[in-house]
């Protein structure tokens, strides 16, 4: 059966509500309108959503809303790790290095263990580089010290038994190499199953809703003015305060508070390259640079993944992109540890670019620190902004004691304070990973073929145990079952649930952040048109 034959043949599912998924945007618009809130946020990356979470836990009534997507930019442009940050033990941050690890084993362990995967990682010593054997082998220890060993003992290693794990490693002049161990994730997937949190705990979540305007009520700001990208509706909201967490766009929304207001931040750009891969790797490179930067090679989506830049971007957000300059940074930073028949340009599938939020002033991008900032405007209202994605959710308890400690106290006096919430709330779906897998392969339908064992694993590891409700999908509607293209392991119930349960309006919605067709280079023009008018039947 072909692809279009298939499509052709799926019945339309009926609207959100009636399939038991999500409001109609109708509906939610409705929702927002009516209602005074007492958190609005602005800005649906991983900042805003961790924030919302945090804020719905705590009692209070939140709404979220963002101009594009859901982790629509920066969110979902990351290196896809959850990190202790080696390199920040060079500057002598072992208390950052230490807290970050702890919020890295809480996600990994406690809160997502469905979404985050263990990942042993590789730093090669090469003659003449930046560091010496002795020295790193002491710094991967006191690394994995400062994570209490919990993911091994950080030692060196033989080239002959690295080139074994990654046989595409350089051995010329290859000293050693030192391993330590940190953890990965598909970055929008992660943000998409706090956003659900955030909704599971009361929050009112409407994307592809751009803010024109600001609410005033005797100078203080108290909502916002939103236009739907989709159809053009306007609307507003109402709101005790507003949080700004647009992230790259935080000036934007300051100046709209205020005219006068200074730059607050400064920018820097991330690039990376998506690339097939030549050969199995079990494990990842981190090859230094010089003293303080460090590039990655990462086995990831049975992909591999290379980057990062780190320059000073001072253009429009909207248009950032991977250069040819960029691409040919990230390709010769690579070839110090990585041989040329993995480099090759005809195995690049994808790339994609990001901005880095860093507090304003001068210096180099990529000594700065990623702090998160919390200011408060002549308006009243709050923006927040930097900050890493290993620390999401401490970001969001922070925003959090901050608006408890307001002058006046204007969320009132009955805010749940954030000590008593749940420590190590776990994310939706949550469930082991390998027993979710296992599940969906015994379990299939009685009639007809089972699932096939890649489709289980990714289904298993980016929904966790809501992947049943996918496969249910797929038992009640045969078509469903079938893979969205050949060479992916993805089946359209995943662009039918992305629809009626993950807010996905728009093919890239589906293509690039709810599955990974995009970043294997399959979203042709047949699949996005596909996507989209299976999008279109709610």
């Amino acid at each position: 059966m072909t692809m279009s034959t298939t499509l052709q043949s799926i019945p339309s599912l009926g609207t959100h509500a009636a399939a038991g998924g999500n409001p109609s945007r109708a509906e939610t618009r409705d929702l927002l309108s009516r209602a005074t809130y007492d958190l609005l946020v602005i800005g649906g990356g991983i900042l805003g959503i961790s924030t919302a979470w945090h804020a719905a836990q705590s009692g209070l009534r939140v709404a979220l809303v963002d101009a594009g997507d859901f982790a629509g930019a920066t969110s979902s442009a990351s290196s896809k790790l959850l990190h202790g940050g080696l390199r920040y033990l060079q500057t002598g941050a072992v208390k950052l290095v230490a807290e970050n690890h702890f919020e890295r084993r809480a996600v990994s362990r406690q809160v997502a263990p469905h979404l985050a995967n263990p990942l042993t990682f590789y730093l090669p010593v090469y003659k003449g580089g930046p560091h010496g054997a002795a020295k790193l082998g002491a710094g991967v220890f006191a690394y994995s010290a400062l994570s209490a060993f919990g993911d091994g003992v950080g030692h060196l290693l033989s080239p002959s038994k690295a080139a074994q794990d990654v046989p595409e490693l350089r051995t010329d002049n290859l000293k050693a190499v030192a391993v330590y161990g940190d953890d990965q994730m598909n970055d929008a997937r992660m943000a998409l199953m706090t956003v659900r949190a955030a909704v599971d705990s009361g929050a009112v979540v409407l994307n592809h809703a751009e803010v024109t305007g600001l609410r005033f009520t005797r100078g203080r700001v108290t909502g916002a003015e939103l236009k739907d990208r989709l159809d053009g509706t306007e609307f507003g909201v109402d709101a005790r305060l507003v949080l700004n967490a647009t992230g790259p766009w935080v000036d934007h929304l300051r100046s709209m508070e205020d005219p006068n207001a200074a730059p607050s931040i400064r920018l820097s750009k991330g690039a990376h390259l998506v690339l097939k891969r030549t050969s199995p790797w079990k494990a990842a490179l981190a090859t230094p640079i010089d003293k303080y930067r460090i590039t990655f090679a990462l086995p990831w989506e049975d992909m591999l993944l290379l980057g990062t830049t780190d320059e000073v971007y001072e253009g429009d957000p909207r248009e950032v992109s991977v250069t040819e300059q960029d691409t040919k940074q990230i390709l010769d930073e690579a070839a110090f540890s990585i041989r040329d028949q993995q480099l090759s340009r005809d195995l690049i599938t994808y790339s994609f670019a990001g901005l880095r939020v860093l507090p304003g002033g001068p210096g180099d991008t990529a000594k700065a620190k990623r702090e998160t900032v919390v200011t408060e405007g002549k308006g009243g209202m709050l923006s927040v902004a930097g900050g890493k994605w290993t620390t999401f959710r401490h970001i969001g308890r922070t925003v959090m004691n901050k608006l408890a400690q307001l002058p006046g106290h204007p969320l009132g006096d009955d805010l749940e304070p954030i000590a008593r919430l749940p420590k190590k709330l776990p994310l939706p779906g949550i469930a082991n990973p390998r027993a979710v897998a296992h599940r969906l392969l015994v379990d299939g339908p009685a009639p007809g073929p089972r699932m096939a064992a890649d489709t289980a694993k990714h289904l298993a590891t980016h929904y966790g145990s809501l992947a049943f409700d996918i496969a249910r999908l797929a038992n009640e509607n045969p078509d469903l079952a079938q893979r969205i293209h050949p060479d992916a392991p993805e089946i359209w119930a995943q662009v039918v649930y992305a629809r009626d349960h993950e807010w996905a309006e728009t093919a890239d919605d589906v293509l690039r952040r709810r599955t990974t067709l995009t970043i294997r280079g399959l979203a042709t023009d047949e699949v996005r048109g596909k996507v989209q008018g299976l999008l279109d039947t709610k």
